[in-house]
């Protein structure tokens, strides 16, 4: 009888975020063995408890101590089937305001991190036959948006990224995809949401006149992970209310 498990694994980046942790649950509550990492191990340690998942505290920005956390965790799991990466910040300044530090900063946090991921991850899984990998984009890559100059360029890479990736790894049998969310209510976004006339002024410009929700941003994420989407490669997935790509009635004249 074999030893390998046959539950689905995977390694979700970036895990006690609001997206993350969503995430981390919906897959926990469908079958999936889990690997978690982040940088806070308080955190990781909750989620352990309540999901008996594997943990892993490192900065996805560091690429050896992302790399270290990969080995323990596919050590740990005993096959890779899904990558996640949920690790990210928000910068919300014009290009004048915006310093050098903050600047590299956005970088770092959002399209480095997602590119030492997918490095990962692809090198992994490689070797293994293929699988799922998702990377976090915004509906500010698609679309133009005030004061958002460092953030829409750094998810706008991870786009190009993921899309390039795709190529190179089709023939390994590894999907790459990415989920584009408009705002949502997370701990990261709380200086947009916990403010009233600012949560509504930002859910009058999504269409469909509301923020987003992270269980609804997993649920993309999850439908992507699931081997069903196996014809689905290279693909950005907005989950934004309609912001990327429909007129919002309180921006029309009419």
């Amino acid at each position: 009888m074999s030893d390998t498990p046959t539950n689905p694994a995977v390694f979700i980046v970036g895990a006690t975020g609001g997206i993350g942790s969503a995430l981390a649950r919906r897959l926990s509550s469908s079958g999936w063995r889990l690997a978690l990492c982040a940088r806070g191990l308080d955190r990781l340690a909750a989620l352990k408890d309540e999901l008996s998942a594997h943990i892993e505290a490192a900065d996805a920005a560091d690429p050896k101590a992302l790399e270290n956390a990969f080995s323990a965790g596919c050590e740990k799991l005993g096959r890779l089937d899904g990558v996640v990466n949920c690790a990210g910040s928000l910068l919300l300044k014009p290009a004048h305001l915006t310093s050098a530090e903050e600047w590299a900063h956005t970088l770092h946090a959002n399209l480095t991190t997602a590119f030492y991921v997918l490095r990962c991850a692809a090198s992994r899984m490689m070797r293994t036959g293929g699988g799922s990998i998702v990377l976090m984009a915004s509906a500010v890559a698609q679309r133009g948006m005030i004061n958002h100059e460092a953030i829409a360029a750094a998810k706008a890479g991870v786009v190009g990224l993921a899309q390039s990736a795709a190529a190179t790894y089709a023939r390994y049998n590894i999907r790459v995809n990415c989920v584009a969310p408009g705002l949502t209510r997370t701990p990261l976004t709380e200086a947009l949401t916990r403010n009233e006339a600012s949560l509504q002024a930002s859910a009058a410009l999504h269409p469909l006149g509301r923020i987003g929700e992270p269980h609804q941003v997993a649920s993309a994420v999850a439908w992507l992970l699931d081997p069903e989407q196996s014809w689905v490669t290279g693909q950005v997935i907005a989950v934004d209310g309609g912001l990327s790509s429909v007129q919002a009635r309180a921006a029309a004249n009419f």
